[in-house]
């Protein structure tokens, strides 16, 4: 960064440049700088304490068993290629940082993991491109303090656009002005539920959007004096809240995934990547559905995917294989068992390193599923290779303490600190009803 920046700040009229992460927790923080200190913080960043990554969503302590307490800083760097006015707060920009200790990439840094696990793909002669598919509810308090959704219209209503249109409209121009390019939009099934998604790009850019989408969609809400919420799951008999993952394999400029004469119309390295994927998926859960509340929305025939298989076309699947033009085959696919409460860098950093995995063992997936699995029998499950994915927290975090490929992936450090705020959460939250959850966490994710 140069004095140049230093100037369009200040005469756009910026105070402040927010240096942000995103924790264990799936919190974002940050703090911010003021743009008359610039040159002082332009390199050297802000000190922040190591315990910030063992903090919990129950509250600002370290989690116990991560190694971490009051004693340790690291500097949280801007990557100013990241700047960014916010067009909803237009006195703030927004920075994303990377976190370094004694002049190197921490390793417990979000960032740092995924950049990692993007080089361990181009390793393999893949680039990962990406892009997170979120649904969120548009809330309302009711006079009594009731939570009352935007409006009750069924999915795809064009009245519920009616509805919201001033609201998705201010939503989609400040995405579009950071940078974002919406791409679709309509209203989901749950009252007030609603869908946009964002076009795809590079894993890191990709995990930095998800951030930057779940701030501006919360912000603009706050400014229409309601409450936007990302929480897995929020009313018992409507639908939740997913964050899909929609994935693809390229090299020099070419996608690597369809196939037409190949299984799904996918080529070998897109099968054995899904491959990969579905073998790890029970551990993996711990990472793409990190907090009991998730698991209320991973229940058969909801189209969150509760069984462990994959498809075409099948919205019952983890792994939605999406078909292609006529004849060409299958240009990317979605990755459903995953939702808003995951930490964006750390969930797609071990879907890449569970996906190489399968390249690089030439792991095959099980016969594709043309059909909703929870109408089969348990024996015909069985005879498919279908089974049922963890039901709890407590069950997916016990099978990542068993997976040496994601934990190696990790490393040893990230590990410990990842595994000992799953665990906190999971015995703080385990018997939390519905409407706990909801109070305690409508507002954090």
């Amino acid at each position: 960064m140069d004095r140049d920046i230093e100037a369009s700040l200040k005469h756009a009229g910026v105070e402040f440049i927010r240096i942000l992460w995103c924790d264990n927790s799936n919190t974002i923080r940050s703090k911010a700088i003021h743009v008359g200190m610039l040159s002082h913080y332009q390199e050297r960043g802000v000190s922040i304490s190591m315990a910030q990554s063992a903090v919990s969503a129950l509250g600002d302590s370290p989690a116990p068993g991560s190694g971490l307490g009051p004693v340790g800083e690291v500097q949280l760097i801007p990557e100013w290629s990241t700047l960014m006015s916010l067009p909803y707060a237009p006195s703030h920009a927004r920075v994303m940082g990377n976190m370094i200790h004694k002049g190197e990439p921490w390793p417990l840094c979000p960032r740092r993991f995924l950049r990692d696990m993007d080089a361990d793909a181009k390793l393999e002669g893949l680039e990962i491109i990406a892009a997170f598919e979120n649904e969120f509810y548009l809330l309302e308090r009711g006079t009594s303090g009731e939570l009352l959704p935007t409006d009750e219209s069924p999915y795809g209503s064009t009245y519920a656009m009616d509805r919201q249109q001033v609201i998705i409209d201010d939503i989609a121009i400040a995405l579009n002005n950071q940078g974002l390019l919406v791409e679709q939009y309509y209203p989901e099934s749950g009252p007030g539920q609603h869908e946009i998604s964002i076009l795809y790009t590079k894993a890191l850019p990709a995990a930095d959007q998800q951030i930057v989408f779940r701030e501006t969609v919360k912000a603009i809400a706050f400014q229409h004096n309601l409450i936007a919420s990302f929480l897995p799951k929020i009313f018992p008999n409507a639908a939740g809240n997913g964050a899909h993952l929609h994935l693809s394999l390229w090299q020099n400029g070419e996608n690597l995934l369809p196939d037409a004469d190949g299984i799904l119309g996918l080529s070998d390295r897109g099968r054995w990547f899904i491959g990969g994927i579905l073998y790890h998926l029970p551990a993996l859960m711990a990472v793409t559905n990190p907090i009991p509340n998730s698991y209320r929305r991973l229940q058969p025939h909801c189209w969150s995917g509760a069984f462990r298989c994959w498809g075409l076309d099948n919205k019952e699947a983890p792994i939605r294989v999406i078909s292609g033009s006529e004849g060409d085959g299958s240009s990317h696919f979605e990755f459903k068992t995953i939702d808003p409460a995951a930490n964006p860098y750390i969930a797609l950093g071990a879907v890449i390193a569970a996906g190489l995995h399968g390249v690089r063992n030439e792991i095959e997936p099980p016969a594709p599923v043309k059909c909703d699995p929870g109408r089969l029998s348990d024996t015909e499950r069985q005879e498919r290779g279908i089974d049922r994915l963890p039901q709890t927290l407590g069950e997916a975090i016990s099978a990542l303490r068993e997976d040496e490929v994601l934990l190696n992936a990790f490393g040893p450090e990230l590990s410990k600190v990842f595994l000992a705020v799953r665990q906190v959460e999971w015995e703080g939250m385990q018997d939390w009803d519905l409407p706990t959850e909801v109070e305690r966490l409508l507002e954090r994710y």
